[in-house]
């Protein structure tokens, strides 16, 4: 686990607070407080959960705030580690949160299947994992559970891109950055150059790009991503702020790092697919090929589940590229063009 720093001012009228992420190895969400006329507007807010309140609260207080003073939040996307405390801070001073629309969508989505059993997820995930062709190892026993996505606070406020946050006093930007998240955003402080690029520009790590259902059409996240990439190279912003381990200089340099990466993965990807029409390469085949952090025998079921979105992703870009096609029926089996 990575040692969380301590609250701190980062000057230009802003502060950092770390807020904890229970049993997660990203450890904690960076949460960015702005000072205001009006009161300090948040960008993320962190995890729901009691020892992470506290820390949001209590990071504020050090600094010589107040979470009752919290004038806005704006949420870089819907995730629980970004979203996840929103709801607690407007209860607590009446704030307004922000999103982008299609991740209030997400949200909205979330609440309507709050009703859905467990044993209704349970099913989805077998299903979803029957046609990526897994074998019964890697199916859920039965009785577990599925799991739910947590579901925050719906935001009363959408911002969409281009648009001002409502930072009184302050040019604060939305840039529509999506690919981790339909609605990521990205925040441009014009008055500073700084760049809140919530997951989507990290430092050392690389955010997840995912297909989920994994046969999921008409979308394609890792080149929707990509696309997205070559804004933040185009904005040049002098530092970037992320929601995760550390700022850093040259936002711009990191996100053509990161594409430069994905298309070393993207040709990995391909030279995993068959090109002989006797043996096409089911989906869950090609995730167990590919290089992990872990190997596949050490990862656990969730984390195949979670690397089989991943390569779902980078082998639909290769599909809209024209390089590979999806033969039909079930598995999803594909042959190299």
């Amino acid at each position: 686990m990575r040692r969380m720093p301590e609250p701190a001012d980062i000057g230009g009228g802003l502060w950092s607070v770390p807020v904890p992420i229970p049993h997660s190895p990203l450890g904690y969400t960076l949460v960015y407080a702005l000072e205001s006329p009006r009161g300090h507007v948040l960008v993320d807010a962190g995890w729901e959960h009691d020892d992470s309140w506290a820390v949001l609260r209590d990071g504020l207080a050090t600094l010589g705030g107040d979470v009752k003073d919290v004038y806005g939040v704006v949420v870089t996307h819907f995730h629980p580690d970004h979203a996840g405390l929103a709801g607690r801070v407007r209860e607590a001073s009446g704030a307004w949160i922000a999103m982008h629309p299609a991740d209030i969508a997400m949200v909205k989505g979330f609440h309507a299947h709050r009703g859905d059993t467990n044993g209704d997820r349970a099913d989805f995930e077998r299903d979803n994992l029957a046609k990526a062709g897994a074998g019964p190892e890697d199916m859920p026993p039965p009785g577990e559970q599925g799991r739910h996505p947590n579901a925050p606070a719906v935001p009363d406020r959408e911002l969409v891109d281009g648009a001002l946050a409502d930072l009184p006093g302050r040019t604060l930007r939305a840039v529509h950055t999506p690919g981790h998240s339909p609605g990521h955003l990205c925040l441009h402080l014009e008055d500073g150059d700084r760049l809140f690029t919530g997951d989507h520009v990290l430092p050392e790590i690389t955010p997840h790009i995912g297909l989920y259902p994994y046969d999921m059409p008409d979308v394609d996240p890792l080149g929707t991503y990509l696309e997205s990439l070559r804004r933040i190279e185009e904005i040049g912003a002098a530092e970037a702020l992320p929601a995760h381990r550390y700022r850093f200089d040259g936002p711009q340099h990191r996100a053509k790092a990161i594409a430069d990466h994905h298309e070393e993965r993207l040709a990995e990807t391909l030279a995993l697919i068959s090109s002989d029409a006797a043996t096409p390469t089911a989906l869950w085949e090609i995730t167990a090929s590919l290089t992990w952090r872990r190997t596949w025998a050490e990862m656990d079921r969730w984390s195949r589940r979670m690397a089989a979105g991943e390569a779902a992703a980078h082998v639909r870009h290769l599909e809209y590229r024209g390089q590979v096609h999806l033969l039909p029926g079930l598995p999803m089996r594909y042959l190299h063009a």
